[in-house]
């Protein structure tokens, strides 16, 4: 569980996120949704610590983590996964080599373990006989695979995805987040997604937060979605013809 406790973050003069208060659970999908520049993105990364807030505390299981040195971090560091948009595979290494960055870089795990350990992620996110291949070499969708396979090397107990489903055809996307889901009930993390797609909202958002203009304007599941009276929310999720149509259906 991640605790986020009247966190805020401003640049400058500008305020990007004030008071926001939440709490994303363990073993459940938990989605941060809102428009460009409302504050989600920045969000994300005041909780993974790539920003510092200004006021407020993030908590991991209980662990202040705003309060703490870099090297004290490290420890909760090595127990995040983290899927980047795009995937961000280093071009130059194999699916492989990949999959062992975190253990290399984390870990004393001998050559053998570490091939072990890519094998048994890769075959977790359905891939096989790719492990020699460079990232050129496969589909945008199997690049993505590849990419969860390296953010739960470190059997992490938070998992952080920044619009995993960016650059996919629905199919495939469809795919990810059923990917995503099955592993977060299985190993029981705390899996936190960015998105503004509404098929990963409406099909495995347990817990959504909704920001918008830097505060936190509506909190619940995607059922929830359906019967919310929060004009904001209503406009931003159902400002396509074909989510109107589904609201008027309920």
């Amino acid at each position: 569980m991640i605790e986020v406790d009247n966190i805020s973050k401003q640049f400058g003069d500008k305020k990007v996120l004030e008071d926001v208060s939440c709490v994303f659970e363990q073993g459940k999908i938990n989605l941060i949704i809102g428009g460009s520049g409302q504050g989600k993105t920045v969000l994300m990364k005041c909780v993974v610590g790539l920003f510092e807030v200004d006021k407020g505390r993030v908590l991991y299981d209980g662990r202040n983590f705003s309060e703490m040195s870099f090297g004290e971090r490290k420890p909760i560091r090595q127990e995040i996964g983290m899927l980047f948009q795009g995937g961000a595979l280093f071009d130059s290494l194999t699916v492989e080599q990949n999959v062992t960055f975190p253990l290399s870089m984390f870990t004393n795990m001998s050559a053998a373990e570490k091939r072990d350990r890519a094998n048994f992620c890769l075959q977790r996110v359905n891939l096989e006989n790719v492990n020699k291949l460079l990232p050129s070499a496969i589909s945008g969708g199997m690049k993505k695979r590849v990419a969860i396979a390296r953010a739960i090397a470190m059997n992490p107990k938070y998992l952080f995805c920044d619009e995993p489903n960016s650059g996919l055809d629905p199919k495939t996307s469809i795919l990810i987040d059923e990917l995503i889901k099955e592993i977060t009930e299985e190993y029981n993390i705390t899996t936190i997604i960015n998105t503004h797609d509404m098929n990963t909202v409406m099909s495995i958002g347990e817990k959504i937060i909704f920001i918008y203009k830097g505060k936190k304007y509506w909190e619940g599941s995607n059922n929830d979605i359906m019967h919310s009276q929060n004009q904001e929310l209503n406009d931003f999720v159902f400002a396509s013809r074909w989510m109107k149509a589904v609201k008027q259906h309920f």
